[in-house]
Order: structure tokens, then sequence, then C-alpha cells
């Protein structure tokens, strides 16, 4: 994985003028080749600096999402081993909001593409999935592009503090919805 990356970054370092374009591309190809979305914007700091290294990342990711939107639907072997995996992982009847999933997004081993279907369960139309791939991107384009390189040093106590942190936020953003059943809205007359 590691050769593939340095070769993908020394192509677009030398590439010129046309490097946000290909870096944007590689964001779309980075999923066949099974790079990390975190190493992807991480390489865009090093590459482009925090600015431009975070406008390409949510360009390329936005781009990447919307992908995803046309072309799920191609492939049902794919969709249902994803609804397979979003049960497994949040249950049957889960509707993530956004902010969750843009919570999630920063979390490197949630799948990305899981994390979309979550998305476009939520927001069916393209207007309105595009836009929230949107938002829920630009936490993860800033966060990994601006401080990805110092990620690596941190203490273990610092990385628990910030997955902790996460998951705190992950609950204050859940939609607060209490569901009854037939019996404890209608309870039955017992003799």
């Amino acid at each position: 994985m590691n050769e593939r990356l340095v070769a993908a970054l020394a192509i677009m370092e030398a590439s010129g003028y046309i490097a946000p374009f290909l870096f944007i591309l590689f964001h779309i190809l980075r999923q066949f080749l099974f790079i990390p979305v975190a190493l992807v914007c991480m390489a865009g700091g090093v590459l482009f600096g925090s600015l431009f290294g975070t406008l390409y990342s949510l360009i390329g990711l936005t781009l990447l999402s919307i992908t995803f939107y046309f072309v799920i639907g191609r492939f049902p072997a794919f969709y249902h081993r994803l609804l397979r995996l979003k049960e497994k992982w949040f249950g049957r009847s889960a509707a993530l909001t956004t902010g969750q999933i843009a919570i999630l997004r920063l979390i490197p081993f949630v799948h990305y593409q899981l994390l979309n279907l979550c998305l476009l369960e939520r927001k069916p139309k393209i207007k309105s999935f595009a836009r929230a791939s949107l938002i829920s991107n630009i936490p993860l384009a800033f966060f990994y592009t601006v401080f990805g390189q110092y990620i690596k040093r941190f203490s273990p106590p610092i990385l628990a503090m910030i997955l902790l942190g996460l998951v705190v936020l992950f609950y204050l953003l859940r939609e607060k919805v209490r569901v009854f059943e037939w019996r404890e809205f209608f309870p039955s007359k017992q003799n």
C-alpha cells in the first residue's frame, strides 16, 4: 500500500499544473487501490499545504460520494453487502444524521462507502445527497489534511481522549427518537 501511495505522490509532484486534477482523480481511484482516505488527505496537506490540500480533498471526496450515488444501483451484490454491514454495525433501523456521519468519517476504520450508504438512505435525492456529502466530508478533509502530519506524534492517552471525544460527539449528534411498540402505546386489557 505504501509503495502505491509513494508512486502516486511522486507522479503528482512531477506533474506541475495538473497535479490538483490528478490528486482529485486519485481520491476517486484510491478505493480500488485499497488506500485509506486519511492517508490521501494527509498527502494532500504535504503536497499542497493546508488550505489547498483541504480544498482538493473536499472536492475529491465529494465527487467520490456523488460517483457512489450513481454507481451503487448498478452493483446489487455490493449494495446488499453494504446493507448487511450496516445492519451488523448500526442495527436494522439505524438512521444516522449528517452530523453523526461526519463524526464517523473521522474514525479511520469505519468504511467510507458504508457511510455513503447511510447518507443515501437518509438523503435519497441527488441535490440533498450532494449537499450532505459535502458537509459530512468537511471535517474529514480538514482534520486529516491539517492535523494529519501530527497524529503520529500523539501519545496513546491523547489518541484515546480524541476517540472518546468522537464517541461523545457521536452520541450528542444522534437523532433523538423514541420508538413505541403497539402494546406499549395501547395496553391490552387483561381480565
